[in-house]
């Protein structure tokens, strides 16, 4: 059924909402509509200030409660969503969370708490307790170790929570179609590729949308106007895990922590890389498709497809074409998509190369910190070797050195044929020190990447030499 109003559930208050804009971020609604328990703190989705938690589809395909950044999430894209804020998580008294963050000192001046308290709330209910649960909230003030106290010590969920039997109440049907319109702007949503095809061809001014994460910087620093959207997060030929003997396809929509989840042990150099993405809220928005489709030269999975030699399919009115990853950056935010193209998934094989017995891989990730940041360089190796502990196949990749996310073509060659020793690696450190020309600007300076690109190729040797010691 297509729906043409913007209907959504706040704390249990289902709302109808009329000629406002469908970009407005959430964070803005909630504010004006007097929800301001949930704070503005960066506004890009670093510090954590603005979480919410949203009802959302699990990698096991049952309904969570997701922690997501509300400042980056297009109000039109909450259509037919439940979203749960701090003013409505005490049920009669206050929520388990809430109790043991007052017993155990975890709230100073109280800004970041409201986050803190919606993303510890979401991991209430997965039973995940560690520092992960919280590693998209920032805190000033009260320093972290009550909260991490006050995480620690939460007992499992009881039998009669309420909240827990609301989850098995969800309905189970998916998003709903939307076509709305409000304060001149226009929010699709279809629900079969088909369609969004239809809308592309009738409106080619618009902008495609999936998880808005890139999408939402654009909506609250820069104040973008965005006339039509056309949202693709309801799809579905656009979601999925399709695993195979040889390899694996992932479906463009699916949001970066399923495929976390779905795929963990399948790809070491992914499981490394997601696991530095961002933080838990933005991953539960962001796509693959998305970071493929913004083709910013800093991406953080860029590196890992071109390692893995992974292909992109496309689809048009014109029907389907695959491109080889390597082929489909072609330049500073520019790809080998058509404007009248949609990317539908991403292909990853599985087989080593002939003559090859096992293979190394893995992703480094440099940034002012760990988790949540920018990279300064990003970069995954992989390389097949055969018994004889030769190398028959390289693929090193890096983002942050050049205007698109590239590889090391001429090392790659220089190392087919070589040895996987110390003395190899030593002869390309300073071919590879002098491979890319990257630019100096606030994060790094040009000389401290190009010494990144090279030691980080030497530390991948020397990690995996000592696995396989240990092993």
């Amino acid at each position: 059924m297509l729906e043409t109003a913007l209907t959504l559930t706040i704390n249990g208050d289902r709302l109808s909402l009329d000629n406002i804009s469908p970009t407005l971020t959430l964070l803005e609604y909630l504010r004006q509509s007097g929800r301001i328990g949930t704070k503005e703190g960066c506004a890009d989705g670093d510090c954590g200030a603005c979480t919410i938690v949203v009802v959302g589809e699990g990698a096991d395909g049952g309904w969570q409660y997701q922690a997501m950044n509300s400042c980056l999430i297009p109000l039109g894209a909450m259509a037919g969503r439940q979203l749960i804020t701090v003013e409505g998580v005490a049920q009669g008294g206050l929520h388990p969370v809430q109790a043991k963050m007052v017993e155990l000192g975890g709230s100073q001046c109280g800004y970041c708490t409201p986050g803190f308290i919606m993303s510890m709330f979401a991991s209430y209910y997965d039973g995940q307790r560690d520092d992960l649960a919280v590693e998209g909230n920032l805190c000033r003030c009260t320093g972290y170790l009550p909260i991490r106290r006050a995480l620690q010590s939460l007992q499992p969920v009881d039998a009669e929570d309420p909240w827990q039997a609301r989850l098995a109440q969800t309905d189970a049907d998916g998003l709903p179609a939307l076509d709305y319109q409000g304060q001149g702007q226009r929010f699709y949503r279809p629900t079969q590729l088909s369609q969004v095809l239809a809308l592309m061809a009738d409106h080619p001014e618009a902008t495609l949308v999936a998880g808005a994460t890139d999408l939402g910087l654009e909506l609250t620093h820069r104040r973008q106007q965005y006339p039509v959207l056309i949202s693709l997060e309801a799809v579905e030929e656009l979601h999925g895990i399709q695993p195979a003997a040889t390899e694996v396809t992932i479906g463009a929509a699916v949001p970066l922590s399923q495929i976390k989840a779905t795929l963990h042990g399948v790809f070491p150099a992914l499981d490394e890389m997601l696991h530095w993405f961002a933080a838990r809220q933005v991953r539960n928005r962001a796509t693959l498709g998305g970071n493929l489709g913004t083709a910013s030269p800093i991406g953080d999975l860029p590196p890992v497809l071109l390692a893995l030699d992974a292909t992109v399919t496309l689809a048009s009115t014109a029907g389907q074409r695959t491109v080889a990853i390597a082929d489909f950056f072609t330049g500073y935010r520019q790809t080998l998509r058509q404007p009248d193209e949609v990317i539908v998934s991403i292909t990853i094989p599985k087989t080593l190369a002939p003559g090859a017995t096992r293979r190394l891989s893995q992703s480094y990730k440099v940034g002012k910190r760990g988790t949540d940041d920018i990279s300064i360089v990003a970069a995954t190796f992989t390389l097949d070797l055969d018994e004889h502990n030769t190398i028959v196949l390289a693929r090193l990749a890096y983002g942050g050195v050049a205007a698109t996310p590239v590889r090391a073509i001429a090392i790659e060659t220089a190392l087919i044929g070589q040895p996987w020793t110390a003395e190899t690696v030593q002869a390309v450190k300073s071919p590879l020190h002098n491979a890319f020309t990257p630019l100096s600007d606030l994060r790094a300076s040009a000389g401290y990447r190009r010494q990144l690109v090279a030691n980080l190729f030497e530390k991948f040797f020397y990690e995996s030499a000592s696995l396989r010691s240990t092993s």
